[in-house]
């Protein structure tokens, strides 16, 4: 089967289909790329190298770590009081006028939450319980350079009144 053929069917099975305008857009492209890929004629080995690469390309993610120099900077703040930089090559890391350097992408936070269930969910009338994510202020990590930044975030567990789901969970998962 080729990689084309491939991509069609795994759209088909998630409903990515023409039959709606933007899920027809939607398809039309990512087919494209696929496409473009395919005519490259990449190996085994080198097709995974490459998709690595593209993955971090199109998701504004660094290739090499940053290095924290002057001409990575770009000074947010256009409205007076300090300079407040951002990092031209990650945007998630920041720098305050002070030197202090962070990532807000660092840390996601996640807690049991409690949601009544719809009349016609199985179980009702009665409650879902579920893991909310969410990221503040708290979810700021120092930075040192160089930096690469980690795959994922730091995922933190913090407290809440709702019950766990059954089996038993924690932050790392299943007990």
């Amino acid at each position: 089967m080729s990689l084309i053929k491939y991509a069609e069917q795994e759209m088909d099975l998630i409903g990515l289909t023409d039959a709606d305008e933007y899920n027809a857009m939607m398809r039309k492209h990512i087919l494209g790329m696929v496409k473009l890929f395919s005519d490259e004629g990449h190996s085994g080995f080198s097709a995974p190298y490459a998709v690595n690469i593209l993955k971090k390309v199109l998701m504004f993610k660094p290739l090499s770590p940053l290095t924290g120099e002057d001409d990575e900077w770009t000074n947010v703040r256009d409205y007076g009081g300090e300079p407040h930089y951002q990092n031209k090559r990650l945007s998630s890391v920041f720098k305050d006028a002070n030197g202090d350097v962070y990532n807000i992408d660092g840390k996601v936070f996640w807690e049991w939450a409690k949601m009544p269930l719809d009349e016609d969910e199985p179980g009702y009338p009665g409650e879902r319980v579920y893991k909310s994510y969410y990221t503040s202020r708290d979810s700021r990590v120092p930075v040192t350079f160089p930096y690469m930044p980690p795959d994922e975030p730091i995922y933190e567990y913090r407290y809440s009144s709702a019950d766990p789901q059954q089996p038993k969970q924690n932050e790392n998962g299943f007990l």
